[in-house]
């Protein structure tokens, strides 16, 4: 069968995955939209034109009448474009009999709890954790395991309702927030994990897999701050050379964690921070990073999860005969995300044209646009920017990045305060 003759089914399809869309509809491939919910998840709402993809399916809740729907396009693939279309995804691709994860481990892929209990039931380095519905069991067991603590929803992204807590009395209030609010993907929170707080660097895998061999795309390491009311915030990631230190431990790790959760096929976003005793997972995402990390990944290295993604599917032999070959740099790559520190009505970004004379820099990003309304940058939903540096010398790039951080701060931002 040509490309031509091939039709591919991606599920959430959205703006931040629509690069994906693009990559197969260029082989030459139909590309079919599934909606996992009937209405759009408040992370996703906005304008976004459907007219390129060849159907655009809701999913109503019966997965037999969403099979059939799919089944007349005679799809060769079915992946998850997003975080919240993961189960659908497995259901389909299980149902329709092509390239599959199944449906097995499917909450251990979505939840967090599950998650790191799978992957301690698979002899791997896990945290210690607890699932929790009420203030007593989490208070208890913060007490009994001491020092610091993470909070975070089962089910949720993007730094989403995840807290960093010191007390047991922090972490009851965190379990409060959460429980008295919905995800990112609109769901109600009922329950919440508590971890231990891992100490150590955070790097991301990401992933792509074919017959259960895998493919590291591209690794970073993050920066963080914590200023006072914010805690490990991530303000940048730094693309990794195929020769770093801990590089490969970190992948190594990352192709047990996909094993030992049955991502057998497609992309994965892995979040690992290696501790004294090595590389432990934070989570995995089943489905394309995030974050315009491709396109970084592409600047950096030429090549990222998407065309390796569209290889997996449509070229599986060519996938298995070069999964090994590791990426190597054409140039050194950096992201930053400013850190806005006071909210307000936005006026302008009046040192952004400093930033764009920098010898490294590439490209911005805004989320917030002047005119709009800014709060202060606590996770990933609130960040005003990416900034993004590029160039053949690393230390050009670390100095250009440093800098950004110098003159991120209130100086950065003018802002009307509300009255």
């Amino acid at each position: 069968m040509s490309n031509t003759d091939s039709s591919v089914v991606l599920v959430d399809a959205y703006p931040s995955s629509y690069a994906l869309a693009q990559a197969f509809m260029e082989q030459g491939c139909a590309v079919v939209r599934v909606q996992s919910t009937q209405d759009v998840p408040k992370c996703y709402q906005g304008d976004f034109d459907t007219r390129a993809f060849r159907d655009n399916i809701i999913h109503r809740g019966v997965l037999s009448d969403t099979v059939a729907a799919v089944a007349g396009h005679r799809p060769v693939a079915v992946i998850a474009a997003g975080e919240y279309g993961v189960e659908l995804a497995d259901a389909l691709s299980e149902e329709l009999g092509v390239p599959t994860n199944g449906r097995l481990l499917s909450p251990a892929r979505r939840n967090k709890f599950v998650m790191i209990e799978t992957v301690r039931a698979a002899g791997l380095r896990a945290a210690r954790q607890k699932l929790v519905e009420d203030e007593q069991t989490l208070v208890d067991w913060h007490r009994e395991v001491g020092g610091r603590v993470v909070v975070k929803p089962l089910r949720s992204a993007a730094n989403d309702g995840v807290t960093i807590c010191d007390t047991p009395e922090e972490s009851a209030a965190a379990l409060r927030g959460i429980l008295t609010a919905t995800t990112v993907f609109s769901e109600t929170n009922t329950a919440a994990v508590v971890q231990e707080y891992l100490v150590g660097g955070e790097y991301v895998v990401d992933t792509v897999s074919r017959d259960g061999r895998h493919r590291a795309t591209d690794v970073w390491k993050y920066s963080k701050m914590t200023v006072p009311g914010v805690r490990d915030r991530i303000t940048g990631g730094h693309l990794m050379s195929e020769d770093a230190p801990v590089r490969q431990a970190v992948v190594d790790y990352a192709h047990d964690v996909l094993d030992a959760l049955g991502i057998r096929h497609g992309p994965a976003h892995l979040e690992i921070i290696v501790t004294d005793e090595g590389p432990c997972l934070v989570e995995v995402g089943a489905r394309i990073a995030g974050a315009n990390t491709p396109y970084y990944a592409e600047l950096g290295a030429g090549e990222s999860q998407i065309g390796w993604t569209v290889q997996a599917y449509l070229n599986p032999e060519r996938f298995l005969a070069e999964h090994q070959r590791p990426y190597r740099l054409r140039q050194h790559v950096s992201v930053s995300w400013p850190t806005a520190p006071q909210q307000g009505k936005l006026v302008s970004y009046p040192l952004l044209d400093v930033v764009r004379e920098m010898e490294s820099f590439n490209n911005t990003e805004i989320f917030v646009q002047p005119g709009d309304s800014i709060v202060r940058t606590v996770d990933d939903s609130t960040k005003t920017m990416a900034v993004g540096f590029a160039h053949s010398s690393a230390e050009v790039v670390e100095r250009d990045f440093n800098a950004l951080c110098y003159l991120d701060g209130p100086g950065f931002y003018d802002v009307e305060q509300p009255e």
